[in-house]
């Protein structure tokens, strides 16, 4: 049973990215790889192809685990390995944090203190990037930038209860948050993000749904089809935390 688990996984790298990746850059779409160091480790090619077609790579803890329960010294421990695996296989440094569903207490302060991270993303309740005060155990105070997550125009929903059965509902739901959001747009700008996972949206038959909802938003004008990272950037320089 446990082998058959893991093969479930293993779908992921050795079927579905490419099918995903492929599709991907004949769109000229760019997306962020949210990545655990140590598979990363293990599957260093798929890293190095990823970031070959022009996406960003980012910090998805060491293993896919929680955080909530770790120690402050074991946690400090994993981000830091994590962000030098990662950057080493990359060639740049990852400068993108989100943890796998539970973030402790000290993940976002950690993450300060640690340097180099542009964004995390360990937060679903906003829509928009957003500055967070973050105190560091020497006294600094500094303004950290959230980039939100979200569940519901995820294909995790394919394994969860109340979730998508087919692609047709997946596509719908997708269809629908973009079509809200863009036209909230003509007055306020919007932030979508979709949540993918290579052994969920990679299978052919979820797989024709994320086609036909590319091809749809590549119709509308006004539309920004870009990376994390770039969120981040864009915020840093039009929206620094003294403009508010």
């Amino acid at each position: 049973a446990d082998r058959c688990m893991e093969s479930h996984f293993e779908y992921g790298t050795k079927a579905a990215w490419w099918r995903i990746a492929d599709r991907l850059e004949r769109l000229g779409v760019p997306a962020t790889v949210s990545t655990c160091g140590k598979a990363a480790e293990l599957s260093p090619w798929l890293i190095e192809d990823a970031v070959r077609r022009g996406h960003e790579i980012s910090c998805h803890g060491w293993r896919w685990e929680r955080h909530a329960h770790l120690k402050e010294d074991e946690e400090r421990e994993k981000i830091a390995r994590t962000h030098k695996v990662l950057s080493a296989i990359a060639g740049t440094p990852v400068v993108g944090w989100h943890t796998r569903s539970t973030p402790s207490p000290n993940t976002r302060r950690l993450l300060v203190e640690h340097g180099g991270f542009l964004y995390d993303s360990d937060y679903y309740g906003d829509e928009l990037p957003f500055w967070m005060p973050v105190d560091t155990a020497d006294g600094r105070s500094v303004q950290h930038l959230v980039v939100p997550y979200t569940l519901d125009t995820n294909d995790m929903r394919f394994a969860t209860p109340q979730g998508f059965n087919t692609g047709e509902q997946f596509f719908q739901y997708l269809k629908d948050a973009f079509d809200v959001l863009y036209a909230e747009g003509e007055t306020t700008p919007r932030m979508m993000s979709v949540g993918l996972h290579c052994r969920l949206a990679g299978r052919p038959g979820r797989f024709a749904a994320l086609q036909r909802f590319l091809d749809y938003v590549q119709k509308h004008d006004r539309v920004w089809l870009c990376r994390r990272v770039d969120i981040a950037r864009h915020w840093h320089a039009v929206h620094p935390p003294a403009a508010r």
